[in-house]
Formats: C-alpha cells, structure tokens, sequence
C-alpha cells in the first residue's frame, strides 16, 4: 500500500496477472516471469484453467483491500461465445465485479474480443480494457474502433496510449465516443499532453505497476496539467463515473 499512499492514490483498479516480474531475484528468474508476460500480451494465455491461479491471487487482494482497490477481471478468449457470456455473468457479474480487462488478443485478431464486448452490452455496459501496447498492431486498433462503434453502451479502453501507435490511438479514441484511453507506461511526455488535450474526458491515468510506477506516472500527468477539472477527471474521475463510484 505504501507506493499508493505516495503517489496519493485512493482507490485503483486492479487486474488479475499470471507473470510477476516485482518478485524476481535476479536476470534468469526475470527472464522466466517476461515470458509469461510475452505469452499473456501475444494471446497465448490458454483457457479458463490458466487463469485461475490470477483470479484467486485478485479475490485474495479484493478481499484484503476492499477499500483500496476495484476488480477487473480478464477472460480467455478461445471459448465459444456462450461460454465466454456464461464466464463474464458467473466470475464478473456474479462477484460484484465492477469490468473486464485487461484482454491479450493475439496480434492481428483483435476481432476476437466481440463476444467480450457482446456480453458487457448485455449486462448494462461494463467497462472492457484491451492491452494496446506491442504486439497490438496498427489494423489491432481500427479493428477496437470498429467494435466499439457496434457495442456503444460500452466504455472500450485501449491501455499503454497505444503504444508506439499512439497517434492513431488518440485519432480513433477522438472519433469513437465510447472509446478511452490508458496512460500507463506512456514514456513521450508531449504524447500525454497531446492525448490530454485532443480527448480531456477520455484519458485514464494508470501505472501499469509492477512495470510502471504509480508516483512517476501521477507526476507525468501534473507536469502537462494545471490544477482543476481536466487534471482530476484524468486522475480519477473518469474512471470513477465508468465503474458507477461517481
């Protein structure tokens, strides 16, 4: 908790992670949590048995911090579209969840997420967040742009700023009003204040912690804007009005 007393953090959403590269010792065991990692993001997770262990370390957090942090859940997407709608309204819904994220489709398959973005229409428009970042490709975002346009009553986010994409991310997250984006491990600082000047109601501050660090990230976001509604709508209360706490 120590890190989010720093960075002034009250409440934070957390997602449920296979790879923990905070508790490598060293460059070999490193190496090993980096390929789960890189089997996550590629789309390579498996199916609901792999996830698992991750749901039971995020209810052991929830449970331990109710107060401090919002569950997102993610979902295999190798399932039919009936049992990925059976896994949303049974380990999202059901546990008082409050959204969905953060999804790994394989690159160039983004079109994957649409029973996703089909099952959080169907329960009242449950927030969904995608990883934007590599191996997310350039098509990847058209692709969430297209989707989003299909489910409107979901709030779509596209983390890491998209990425090395990041001009197009903010260029279709402009033209697609329930889409957002998610400021975590952003490291070009006229990026950030470009995306939060083009779409101030759709940028999310986030770390991406254990990768990123939420005092650093808190300190980019106040470096590019000044005190008032702007700089606390990016630092809290969009999140806030998309999870139904504002």
């Amino acid at each position: 908790m120590g890190v989010l007393d720093e960075a002034g953090v009250d409440c934070a959403v957390l997602f449920a992670t296979r790879p923990h590269p905070e508790r490598a010792g060293d460059l070999a065991s490193l190496r090993r949590e980096m390929a789960i990692l890189d089997e996550a993001i590629g789309g390579r997770a498996g199916t609901a048995e792999g996830y698992r262990d991750a749901w039971r370390e995020l209810d052991a957090a929830l449970a331990a911090w109710p107060e401090r942090f919002i569950g997102f859940l993610s979902v295999p997407l190798d399932l039919e579209p009936e049992q990925i709608a059976a896994i949303v309204e049974r380990e999202v819904v059901g546990r008082g969840l409050h959204g969905i994220g953060e999804l790994t489709p394989p690159p160039g398959r983004a079109g994957v997420i649409e029973p996703v973005l089909r099952a959080a229409s169907d329960h009242g428009g449950l927030p969904v967040v995608v990883h934007g970042s590599a191996p997310t490709t350039a098509d990847d975002l058209v692709t969430l742009s297209a989707l989003a346009g299909r489910y409107p009553k979901v709030p779509l986010v596209v983390s890491q700023l998209g990425g090395l994409n990041w001009m197009q991310a903010v260029e279709l997250v402009r033209g697609t009003p329930n889409m957002y984006l998610e400021l975590s491990t952003a490291n070009i600082v006229f990026a950030v204040r470009l995306a939060i000047n083009e779409i101030p109601d759709r940028i999310l501050f986030g770390s991406d912690a254990p990768y990123g660090d939420p005092v650093l990230a808190r300190a980019m976001v106040e470096r590019v804007t000044s005190p008032g509604e702007i700089r606390d709508r990016v630092l809290g209360g969009t999140i806030a009005e998309l999870v139904g706490l504002a």
